[in-house]
């Protein structure tokens, strides 16, 4: 009986010892924090601000939204303001990333369209677009110039210049190139507003849905 005692009581000390080793590794070891979410910005017009759309229906929400649905630890900020010209995108670039807690990691530039709707010189929203691009470039973030296309009443020759710029900034940068922001949406009744122009929360998902692989393979670059 004396013996089985001194088993037992030896057992409990090293039992004990046992679990304040484990106590002290485990305060010992460093804490695992989650990394920071990659922020991606969203800059543009109206085709990105979810113009007439319910909160959580735009393009920044949704494109957040099917991200995280992939695993991906993102935060999208969206930065469009309707009625945005590229001159007025450009204005308005140094303000907006002043606001941002952190440097954007990936870009999506969406603007241009309203410079064609009002007939301004191609050359005027390259030149802008170019140096929106450096900009951001400059800040550390990989860019996804968003192209646009013109009306065709504008002319062939328009036309052709305006959706040349898309891919000639993209180029001269070294940026990615999305050629087309309403692909699968544009003159798609069903997936627009009644002015025929914007997209509808229908419309925002095709459009999220068809950039995702893009804004996808920036995120991963930019790691």
């Amino acid at each position: 009986m004396p013996e089985l005692g001194i088993r037992r009581a030896l057992y409990q000390m090293a039992a004990g010892l046992c679990a304040l080793f484990v106590s002290q590794a485990v305060q010992a070891a460093p804490a695992q924090t989650r990394p920071a979410p990659q922020l991606i910005l969203a800059y543009g017009d109206s085709l990105s601000a979810g113009y007439q759309l319910p909160p959580g229906q735009g393009f920044a929400p949704q494109l957040e939204k099917a991200l995280k649905a992939r695993g991906r630890n993102v935060t999208v900020v969206g930065a469009g303001v309707s009625g945005d010209t590229s001159t007025q995108g450009r204005a308005r670039l140094n303000w907006v990333l002043a606001g941002l807690k952190q440097a954007p990691d990936v870009v999506v530039l969406e603007l241009g369209a309203n410079d064609m709707l009002r007939g301004q010189p191609p050359a005027t929203a390259k030149a802008n677009i170019d140096a929106m691009v450096k900009a951001f470039k400059a800040k550390g973030a990989r860019v996804l110039v968003a192209g646009m296309r013109a009306s065709p009443n504008l002319g062939r020759a328009y036309v052709a210049e305006f959706e040349a710029l898309y891919p000639a900034v993209a180029k001269a940068n070294g940026a990615a190139l999305y050629p087309f922001f309403l692909d699968g949406v544009a003159a798609q009744k069903p997936l627009l507003l009644q002015d025929g122009m914007h997209p509808n929360a229908r419309g925002v998902q095709v459009i999220v849905k068809r950039i995702l692989p893009a804004v996808e393979r920036e995120l991963d670059a930019k790691r």
